[in-house]
């Protein structure tokens, strides 16, 4: 707190320090981890018990019908084993894109956080790139736990497996940032029936995550190996199984960076649009 001016010296006390310009963000980030501290309990559910009932239901389930066909699993793998690192980047994928629809929406239209952090000293970077971290750090923890799932299921047992979190925390931008535009010039949730019906639905169930897009038709494969869902499958699932190699790799993440970078050039443009007047 300042010290009030002396009416006998004249003096004042500097003004209190302030966060450095560049770590403004941090600021908006510390508010939505205060607010997820509060119902962090209520998350365990959907990020501990679904992933086991999801496995059991698909990899073990289903699974055993695969493995016993005559094609004997996927790929040369038990359906179990083939399917639980497509499993971990859509789930990545799901968490980001939770996170940034109503949340967004809701800090813009209803609960207005967003206006009420613009009245202190943070920018419209500062929103965005704090958020965006806040999501990161949700789907570095439900990708963790889910990991931790598959190995206990002996679905993963390769050490290379560690590195599909940061793919996936890569994946959650990817599609994060995208959606915090959308979610910015939203006034109402049917933009979001709509996402979730005609794109996140069908990228979900064809992109790779349960079956080898070389089973759809020649059209359909294309548009599957353009979404960033089907090079965040590959690259878990290359890795997982290790048979990724660096070229492919490499390639897998410049095109998730794209997705991450054209995503927050039009988040910013979307915030400004809708906050600053």
């Amino acid at each position: 707190m300042n010290r009030p001016t002396s009416h006998l010296s004249g003096e004042s006390a500097p003004p209190s320090p302030q966060p450095a310009e560049g770590r403004m963000w941090a600021r908006a980030f510390s508010y939505w981890m205060a607010s997820y501290r509060r119902i962090w309990r209520g998350s365990l559910v959907s990020g501990f018990l679904n992933p086991v009932l999801f496995l059991a239901a698909m990899g073990i389930g289903l699974g055993a019908l695969v493995d016993n066909g005559s094609a004997g699993g996927v790929q040369g793998v038990t359906y179990l084993t083939f399917l639980a690192p497509g499993i971990l980047a859509a789930q990545a994928m799901q968490t980001a894109v939770f996170e940034s629809t109503f949340p967004v929406l809701g800090a813009v239209k209803w609960q207005r956080q967003y206006h009420a952090m613009l009245a202190a000293p943070l920018g419209v970077p500062d929103l965005v790139v704090g958020h965006l971290v806040f999501v990161a750090m949700r789907v570095a923890i439900t990708s963790t736990a889910f990991l931790l799932i598959t190995v206990a299921f002996g679905a993963i047992g390769s050490w290379w497996a560690v590195l599909t979190l940061p793919v996936a925390v890569l994946t959650g931008l990817a599609f994060a940032a995208p959606v915090f535009a959308l979610a910015a010039r939203q006034d109402g949730p049917g933009g979001f029936n709509m996402l979730f019906r005609f794109i996140i639905m069908p990228m979900f169930l064809f992109s790779g995550t349960f079956f080898p897009v070389e089973q759809l038709p020649a059209a359909l494969e294309l548009v599957a190996m353009v979404t960033p869902l089907w090079h965040a499958v590959e690259l878990c699932r290359g890795l997982a199984l290790e048979t990724m190699t660096m070229v492919p790799a490499l390639g897998h993440v410049a095109y998730l960076l794209l997705w991450v970078g054209a995503g927050l050039w039009l988040a910013l443009a979307s915030f400004r649009k809708r906050l600053v007047l």
